[in-house]
């Protein structure tokens, strides 16, 4: 064998989570390793006629593995596509330029198009271990990107993965930027929209900062794995759906950013905007409303930074030919009563079937963004959104389209439970209710087991401004594991203002 030639070794499934990273294991006595000379954490390719994956290695001293065997994680398995036992070509990947422009940009330079292109292209081929995508993500929330290098970033995203194509016509989104516990005003507003009449293919991430994204909540009622094909299918059979984008390959660098965002708890401002803007551009969307949340512990702090962030999402939007218009809201507490997937599906089941007990800040603040985005549509004057979307609510329409995108997308047979392991956090003096901390409660909600248990969360029992007695309850925390609650406790008894009194 000449120097570095691609060894052939038999492909070895190995059923480990690596959390979206691609991972080969080889045994230490591996015969690749005199010609190819690998070491621990090295790039190594795997190759079998099209198909090719890259990963880091890590070296197994265990009899599980063979010498003539290259063991790979569940996601790089997938990725592959490609049966046990086949003879796959292990080599190096090569020279992975777009590093260099990684480098520059943590040292404070500016990036341009091409950078761009090729720092998104490698991350779409899982060229970028996770080392390497952190650096990508850090250099940009510190060094934050200008509006035009977010121009450039939000192409490159949309560049790559699926585009959706509605055959013309006004096709309607609606996005919050987040960061406000609870406030899952999609699930309403999007059967509202399509109640109406308007286009409106929701796609959703998962959550990056929060306890539940639209699609974890959404998840509790239905199937929102969509393939391309499927999603049309019901889009034009109902007139939207409430999709995980991940699952359709939209934007799909934006995934694999977001799995390094999460655990570091990143959401800079260029990366978001990009994030956004790509998502909705790569599924053909022609019309966006935008949420722009508003408080002391929101993402957005003042009504000045959202100003500016406003003006810096119309200017991407206008480049790359989006039409947006863009709302602010009152980001000071949580909105309805659940945060977690099974608690924020309860609020909006009440809301769509015009419970009593729904909550009435959910209720409104829904309406109120339904209200504008049924004025993109030409039938529905300036003004006069609002009482159409409220006529569709109390009529009873909103909960039937919400429940045909249901059963179209394919409901669950059984909802998640709520967990079974709770305690309350109680109120530590009399007093009015005078501030409520946004991230304390989210995290608090994530401590406790959310999103990934889907029945963890936290119940908010009392809101601003109103009176509470010593030791009454103002929040309840649900986990579905004892470990999971008593870390959620732990948190609780370290922090003391998560809701305050005077």
């Amino acid at each position: 064998m000449t120097p570095r030639e691609p060894q052939q070794l038999t492909l070895r499934r190995i059923p480990i989570d690596s959390s979206r990273e691609n991972v080969v294991f080889l045994h230490a006595d591996c015969v690749a390793f005199p010609g190819l000379g690998f070491r621990p954490l090295s790039k190594v390719q795997l190759s079998y006629d099209h198909h090719t994956a890259v990963g880091s290695l890590d070296i197994v001293r265990a009899d599980w593995l063979g010498a003539n065997e290259v063991g790979v994680c569940e996601y790089m398995f997938q990725r592959l596509g490609l049966p046990e036992g086949t003879l796959v070509a292990l080599g190096y990947p090569g020279i992975l330029h777009s590093t260099n422009s990684i480098r520059r940009k943590l040292a404070g330079a500016r990036l341009t198009r091409p950078d761009f292109d090729e720092i998104v292209r490698d991350i779409v081929d899982d060229r970028f271990s996770k080392v390497e995508l952190t650096a990508f993500v850090c250099a940009c929330a510190q060094n934050n990107l200008d509006r035009d290098e977010v121009v450039d970033l939000t192409l490159a995203m949309t560049g790559v993965g699926q585009t959706l194509d509605w055959d013309g016509g006004m096709v309607v989104d609606k996005h919050c930027i987040g960061g406000i516990p609870g406030n899952r005003t999609s699930p309403i507003v999007v059967p509202i929209l399509a109640a109406h009449g308007l286009k409106v293919p929701k796609t959703s991430s998962r959550a990056i900062t929060s306890p539940a994204g639209t699609a974890d909540t959404m998840e509790v009622f239905c199937n929102v794995e969509l393939s391309i094909s499927r999603m049309k299918e019901i889009v034009e059979a109902e007139g939207a759906c409430l999709a995980w984008g991940g699952a359709i390959d939209l934007s799909p660098a934006d995934d694999v950013i977001i799995s390094v965002e999460r655990p570091l708890n990143i959401d800079s401002q260029g990366q978001m905007i990009a994030s956004i803007l790509s998502k909705k551009k790569s599924a053909g969307s022609t019309h966006l409303l935008l949420d722009i949340p508003v408080g002391p512990t929101a993402k957005v702090r003042s009504m000045e930074v959202a100003a500016s962030l406003r003006r810096e999402f119309e200017y991407v939007a206008k480049e790359i030919g989006l039409h947006i218009e863009v709302m602010t809201s009152n980001g000071e507490q949580p909105v309805g009563r659940g945060v977690g997937p099974v608690l924020e599906a309860r609020d909006i089941t009440a809301v769509l079937e015009n419970s009593e007990s729904a909550p009435p800040d959910l209720r409104e603040h829904a309406l109120q963004l339904a209200g504008r985005a049924l004025e993109f549509a030409e039938d529905v004057k300036g003004g006069e959104g609002y009482g159409v979307a409220r006529e569709l609510l109390r009529s009873g329409k909103a909960l039937e389209k919400f429940q045909a995108i249901v059963e179209a997308q394919g409901r669950r047979d059984r909802a998640p439970d709520l967990g079974s392991y709770n305690f309350e956090v109680e109120a530590k003096r009399d007093g009015r209710i005078t501030r409520m901390d946004n991230f304390a409660i989210a995290r608090l909600a994530k401590l406790a087991g959310a999103p990934l248990n889907k029945g963890a969360g936290v119940e908010v029992l009392h809101k601003l401004g109103e009176e509470v007695k010593q030791g009454e309850p103002l929040l309840r925390v649900y986990s579905t594991t004892p470990a999971e609650s008593a870390l959620a406790e732990d948190y609780v008894a370290s922090e003391k203002a998560i809701v305050q009194t005077n």
